[in-house]
């Protein structure tokens, strides 16, 4: 049964300094200068947090350290408040931790959604994707080998148009590959960041509810 605090699979406190190093300059009275790539990797960050992306570099790195600073509180801190609810979905989960995969099932199913899966597998996963009507996939974005996670969420979108959660203790790896996913939730995470993540994600019609 879900606890409330799933398993946390590696320093993801690392990854946000990694970042901060990269963007924290734009705070600076004199901001520094950052790449194209960079500044695109930013507004892709931005979109699936639901901040405007639009706005000077430094005002929207901001907000998101804010947003990144506050996930990567301990999983039971950030179950408190109240947990948005969502019109029920059928949902694909992909996460080659069979404890965390298991998990994710209880808080899907405990709050009336359809599960498919878990797999572990990206072929198998592209093997369901084409046999049932999937509203969304939560994928881990490292899975099994680097990259997987992230070529699975293109075949995902691109082949059965099926927009795709990350679910990431690799900040850095997410940037890069924002614009594939419709939605982020970084590790170690609680009922509540899932939950809070899709229907987000429902609200701003990225999923189809």
């Amino acid at each position: 049964m879900f606890d409330g605090t799933l398993t946390r699979t590696r320093d993801e406190g690392a990854d946000l300094v990694r970042l901060r190093r990269l963007y924290d300059g734009l705070l600076d009275p004199r901001p520094t200068e950052i790449s194209a790539e960079a500044r695109g990797d930013l507004e892709a960050m931005a979109r699936i947090f639901d901040l405007d992306g639009d706005r000077p570099p430094a005002e929207v790195w901001r907000d998101l350290r804010a947003v990144l600073t506050r996930q990567a509180v301990p999983a039971h801190q950030a179950d408190d408040g109240q947990i948005p609810t969502t019109s029920p979905l059928t949902i694909m989960v992909v996460e080659d931790d069979p404890l965390m995969a298991a998990d994710l099932m209880d808080v899907l199913v405990e709050a009336g959604h359809g599960v498919v899966g878990p797999f572990s597998d990206p072929a198998a996963a592209t093997t369901a994707a084409g046999l049932h009507a999937v509203d969304l996939a939560l994928v881990d974005i490292n899975l099994i080998g680097e990259g997987d996670g992230v070529a699975l969420a293109r075949t995902l979108t691109e082949t059965w148009g099926v927009p795709v959660m990350f679910l990431s203790g690799d900040v850095a790896a997410a940037a890069r590959h924002a614009r594939l996913a419709t939605a982020l939730v970084l590790k170690p995470y609680g009922r509540r960041d899932v939950l809070t993540a899709i229907a987000r994600a429902v609200d701003r019609g990225a999923v189809a509810a």
